[in-house]
């Protein structure tokens, strides 16, 4: 079974960086397409970005293109976001999914996976 745990938010400024890690104490990470969300009070859960199986495809969303990394290490079972040039607008609860769904390289959408972790808070001040 996948069980996920983010960790990493807080509180920062403007411009800064911060790093979320998303941990499976499961035994089959390696077989999961990842991905980080987002969400705000009040609105949908936001794509940020996926990751393949492998670790050799990624996607972002157009928000955070070029500021924010995706990577994975399937040896500590864990998922990494790199985040850099935080901006106010990236305040939100950040989510890590994971997808047994075979069709699913990247995904892009909530619904293309199965498991989700309790949430992280990042919230960045101006």
């Amino acid at each position: 079974q996948v069980q996920l745990v983010e960790s990493g938010g807080g509180s920062v400024q403007a411009g800064d960086s911060l790093r979320l890690s998303c941990v499976d104490s499961g035994r089959t990470f390696s077989s999961y397409a990842m991905g980080w969300f987002r969400q705000v009070p009040g609105k949908e859960r936001e794509f940020v970005a996926s990751i393949s199986r492998s670790g050799g495809s990624t996607a972002y969303g157009d928000s955070v293109k070029g500021r924010f990394t995706i990577s994975r290490d399937n040896a500590k079972n864990t998922m990494y976001l790199q985040m850099n040039s935080l901006k106010p607008e990236d305040t939100a609860v950040y989510y890590c999914a994971a997808s047994g769904k075979t069709r699913v390289v990247v995904g892009l959408r909530a619904s293309d996976y199965d498991y989700w972790g309790q949430g992280t808070q990042v919230t960045v001040s101006s």
